[in-house]
């Protein structure tokens, strides 16, 4: 089994929460399992689609599919079988909470964002006060 790979006893429990195959339409598809090691591969890797093995299958096929299912929902309903049946086997622990940063929205400022640009504040004001000095007398005040 490669590092990325699926065991035959993942395989098994993953392959019949997939769509079947559609008879007499077409050619038929590739096989599932190389497709799905294929999209695992890429979102572990994060390498582009383009540099997927070629174990996996051509990568245009790889990527279809998964475009595909994810417009489907296939991949929702296979991540709730999943967790379904690791609740009902009692592994899921439900007092454990886990957020991805990327759904946590940051303060504009946070970003570097200039002042004022998001946040609808003017910065017209800030520049039109002048600015003070307190250390020492400024140049028009020592003439």
């Amino acid at each position: 089994m490669e590092r990325h790979g699926l065991s035959d006893e993942r395989w098994e429990r993953l392959r019949p929460l997939l769509p079947p195959r559609a008879a007499g339409r077409g050619r038929p598809r590739a096989g599932d399992r190389p497709v799905v090691e294929g999209i695992l591969w890429r979102l572990a890797t994060g390498a582009p689609w383009r540099d997927l093995p070629a174990r996996f299958g051509p990568w245009k096929t790889v990527y279809s599919r998964f475009r595909r299912w994810q417009r489907a929902g296939v991949w929702d309903r296979v991540l709730a079988a999943l967790q379904a049946e690791a609740d009902a086997a009692g592994g899921l622990d439900w007092s454990l909470h886990f957020l991805d940063g990327t759904t946590v929205r940051a303060h504009p400022d946070a970003a570097g964002a200039k002042r004022g640009a998001a946040t609808g504040r003017s910065a017209a004001p800030a520049a039109a006060s002048r600015r003070s000095s307190t250390c020492g007398p400024s140049a028009a005040a020592s003439r």
